[in-house]
């Protein structure tokens, strides 16, 4: 039996994926020693805080728009469902991780696997959303791809 969820659901884990990246950069930029990689993070948590408020706007626009029909599966929704318990700032190792990301490089490379795991929720989420709400998306998408490159360029 297919199982029914609304377009909101996905849009508010994206909200909490933002969230808990904002609150990750500004640890860790109180953390580095690093004025480079202060900054980068400094910056990155201005990111996203700027896409937790695309996404809460998104989430206010969608209301209860039922997602598209072939994305109402129950193997589609169990893959969602795993994406974002998944994703390195949901996951229960997340704590420890961040705990461990005291030295610059080890901050850097949860940073960045943090960034990919939203890249691919975010390449998901504009499947799922109506057409008028993709370009809104993908700006998001576009962001994460610059902010990984930002990232790796660290190491």
């Amino acid at each position: 039996m297919a199982t029914f969820f609304k377009a909101a659901d996905v849009a508010k884990a994206a909200v909490e994926i933002e969230k808990k990246g904002e609150a990750f950069y500004r640890h860790m930029a109180e953390q580095t020693k690093d004025e480079d990689l202060r900054n980068l993070f400094i910056h990155l948590a201005g990111e996203e805080h700027k896409h937790e408020l695309i996404f809460s706007n998104l989430l206010n626009r969608l209301g209860s728009v039922e997602l598209p029909a072939w994305s109402t599966t129950e193997e589609y929704g169990e893959y969602i469902d795993a994406l974002i318990s998944s994703h390195t700032l949901f996951d229960s190792h997340s704590e420890a991780l961040m705990a461990g990301a005291g030295d610059a490089e080890s901050g850097v490379r949860v940073a960045l696997s943090f960034e990919k795991d939203t890249l691919l929720f975010f390449v998901e989420l504009k499947e799922l959303v109506p057409d008028s709400e993709k370009d809104a998306v993908q700006r998001c998408v576009d962001e994460e791809r610059l902010h990984i490159r930002q990232l790796r360029a660290m190491l």
